[in-house]
Formats: C-alpha cells, structure tokens, sequence
C-alpha cells in the first residue's frame, strides 16, 4: 500500500514538473527601448553603424557595414546578435566586458525596434 502511494505521489509530482516546463519559454529581447539604452547605442555604436544604424556613415562605408535594420541583420537570431555585439566581430569591438550583458541585451532590442521605424 505504501509503495503504491509513493509512486502515485511521485508520478503526479513528476508530471507536475514536467508539464509546467511547458509554459517556460525562452527569453528574447523585446520592448521599446529606454533614453539610457538610446544614449548608449549614441555612445558605443553610432560612430560607425550611424543614428539610424544604415552603417553610412564614413567608418561604416569604409569597414562596409550592413544597414542594422536589413532583412539579413534582421532574421539573425537575437542569441546571435547578441553574441556579435558580446564578442564583436571582425573590427567590431565586443561589449561584453565594458557593458555586462543586460546592457548588451538591451542595444539588441535598440535594434530591433530600429527596424521597426523604418
């Protein structure tokens, strides 16, 4: 009988878990951006990418930088955004020490709610 009760308990208990797990969903990057998020992409980005991210500016001609609010910057996942931005990539500087991560997840949502103005 006890045994019958203790696997009971746990099968429900089990399947409690399991089934919550359902309505985890992974974290992404989302919400208009804050004065502070816009002054720091004025600040670490805008020298090169530009105001409006088009990268015309005469460092993002000369490095031929992608417009940030193109279809193809745009299907990147946020994971790999966020990596480039993190880690930098070719003579992109990384963020990841001077900024921390939240921070850096937060110039990633900036740009995405860029492409939305257009």
């Amino acid at each position: 009988m006890v045994n019958r009760m203790t696997k009971l308990f746990l099968t429900i208990g089990m399947a409690a878990v399991f089934g919550s797990l359902v309505w985890v969903t992974v974290p992404t990057v989302s919400g208009a951006p804050d004065d502070a998020t816009k002054t720091l992409y004025n600040q670490k980005c805008a020298s090169c990418h530009g105001m409006d991210g088009a990268g015309t500016t005469p460092m993002g001609k000369k490095l031929n930088l992608k417009d940030l609010k193109s279809k193809e910057v745009q299907a990147m996942t946020d994971a790999k955004l966020i990596e480039v931005t993190a880690k930098g990539k070719g003579k992109m500087p990384g963020y990841e020490k001077s900024l921390g991560a939240d921070k850096v997840k937060a110039l990633v949502g900036y740009i995405r709610e860029m492409a939305k103005k257009k």
